[in-house]
């Protein structure tokens, strides 16, 4: 049976601290990275205009907001994952798993553990639910073929929020307090860990807004440019076939030709 200890405040400080930069150096490039077009070609212009946004810079950041919202869950979720990973590892003496879609073995009176982490409960579709299904199969058939007298559980750790039904018949879903609980043998691990992840949140959230604010003044621009009328005015015709128009057909010589005055 695997050993277990409690983490060190420092322990969580230092791997927090080590980890959470990636976090804002990875949210900060996807903002710099980002360009007016790809944004307006997977954001819904209905709902904004539903919405009568007069303004253009309203647009722009009604846009950035929603994308950046979505692409911020993502990484903090690898962030989120990690620290999972380093939690089991300290605590319980787990290891990162080397199976595809499984992120951490662990073993805990006799039993072993196969462990996929995700940032909150309402993670997946059916679909997605049903390949992490087929992920736990696969790892109990690789497992149990080094050692079939083994016990195994299958666990998706949702690293916030909670479940009304933790036993979902072929794994169990353990989410917040009870997952982080169950991976450090610490009933307050869950709350531990909210302090250390504000290290430095302020001076990086700062600079991110700098950031922030020349995307939405170039972006501003090249709309008012782009797509509005000479007096200011939001061309949503315009932006709208833009952004779900079929590609203009490419005309022949002899269809151009007769196009001509």
């Amino acid at each position: 049976m695997a050993t277990t200890k409690k983490i060190s405040d420092a322990d969580l400080k230092a791997h927090i601290e080590a980890t959470i930069p990636d976090f804002h150096a990875a949210r900060l490039a996807s903002l710099n990275d980002l360009k007016l077009r790809e944004l307006l070609r997977t954001k819904n212009p209905y709902l904004y205009r539903a919405k009568n946004i007069l303004l253009a810079s309203e647009l722009v950041q009604g846009f950035l907001l929603a994308r950046l919202s979505s692409q911020e869950e993502g990484i903090f979720g690898t962030f989120l994952e990690q620290l999972a990973i380093f939690v089991a590892e300290k605590a319980c003496k787990g290891r990162k798993s080397a199976i595809k879609g499984i992120d951490i073995e662990l073993e805990k009176d006799g039993v072993l553990h196969v462990i996929t982490v995700k940032s909150g409960p309402d993670w997946g579709n059916d679909s997605q639910i049903n390949k992490m299904r087929d992920y736990f199969r696969t790892a109990a058939r690789t497992l149990r073929t080094n050692s079939k007298k083994r016990s195994l559980v299958c666990i998706n750790g949702c690293c916030y929020g909670r479940t009304t039904k933790e036993d979902k018949g072929d794994y169990l879903k353990l989410c917040g307090q009870s997952f982080w609980e169950f991976i450090s043998n610490d009933l307050e691990l869950y709350r531990r860990i909210i302090v250390p992840i504000g290290y430095r949140a302020q001076e990086r959230n700062d600079e991110f807004a700098v950031a922030f604010a020349k995307v939405v003044n170039q972006f501003t621009k090249e709309v008012l440019a782009d797509f509005c009328f000479p007096d200011g005015g939001i061309d949503w015709d315009k932006l709208l076939a833009f952004n779900s128009g079929r590609p203009a057909p490419k005309l022949s010589k002899k269809s151009k030709s007769k196009r001509q005055p």
